[in-house]
């Protein structure tokens, strides 16, 4: 894989981390272009109505990265209306006319490189986007002049972590810290993983940066347990499959409406 070589400077509070002073941030992942483009935006406002407080959108991709089969699925039905990285970025010039929601894109390095890596930076700054996370590219990997702008640059934190991995990642980041709750792929689980605690303990060591935890968060209970301890959660898989199983506004509202009440408790 094509490595983005990703130079961040010291950035003051940002929309992202601001976000996190007032309440535990909940935080939603949909995929572009699934089932529409036009679709998509329409979702945008309804999650953000709801209580959303940051919407990630996640750019198709043919390759799986750490998405399990309901967003390889998502993406696998975006791709056959030949969604492409410039047509979300236009997506999110579109949203910026009405919300001022943070927006984060999720995407693969491959995409970023195709673009043009400079051309990316300056074109999603312009588009309003927010943030950035890039599973595909390890902070250690950045270097050499390429800048980011007012982006965010949000890195990802395995639980297999060593302690010295998690300085450099948290370091790197800005915005927030994407915490990984498991082991694995995406994908709605039965129950978290015990240990989220001591998980989110060890990163908050090193890092007064805000921490949401990510993968395996589907209900609103087990959304409520992780915030005991994170800044937030980031629930994808269950909102996509709601999405995939045409689902209607309604329910989706009712969805994300219980887990903002989960964490506002």
């Amino acid at each position: 894989l094509a490595i983005a070589k990703t130079f961040i400077g010291i950035k003051s509070m940002s929309k992202i981390s601001e976000t996190f002073k007032n309440r535990k941030a909940l935080i939603t992942y949909i995929t572009a272009g699934d089932p529409s483009l036009e679709k998509t935006e329409a979702l945008f406002y309804t999650l953000e109505k709801a209580g959303a407080d940051i919407i990630e959108l996640g750019v198709p991709f043919s390759y799986p990265l750490a998405d399990g089969p309901v967003i390889q699925a998502s993406h696998q039905r975006a791709l056959k209306k030949n969604v492409s990285l410039a047509d979300v970025l236009k997506l999110a010039r579109n949203i910026r006319k009405k919300s001022e929601v943070p927006l984060v894109l999720m995407l693969s390095d491959n995409l970023i490189v195709r673009y043009g890596i400079d051309k990316f930076y300056k074109d999603a700054q312009k588009a309003g986007v927010d943030g950035v996370i890039v599973p595909d590219l390890p902070p250690e990997e950045r270097c050499g002049e390429v800048k980011t702008g007012d982006l965010d640059q949000i890195f990802l934190v395995a639980p297999t972590s060593t302690d010295k991995r998690i300085k450099m990642i948290t370091d790197a980041s800005s915005g927030f810290i994407y915490l990984v709750s498991l082991k694995g792929v995406t994908g709605k689980r039965q129950a978290l993983t015990p240990d989220i605690g001591g998980l989110v303990d060890r990163v908050k060591k090193y890092t007064d940066k805000p921490v949401a935890v990510g993968f395996g968060i589907s209900t609103p209970q087990q959304a409520k347990e992780a915030a005991k301890y994170a800044d937030g959660v980031i629930v994808g898989s269950a909102l996509v499959d709601l999405v995939g199983k045409k689902a209607s506004g309604a329910a989706i509202t009712r969805f994300v409406t219980a887990l903002r009440k989960a964490l506002d408790a």
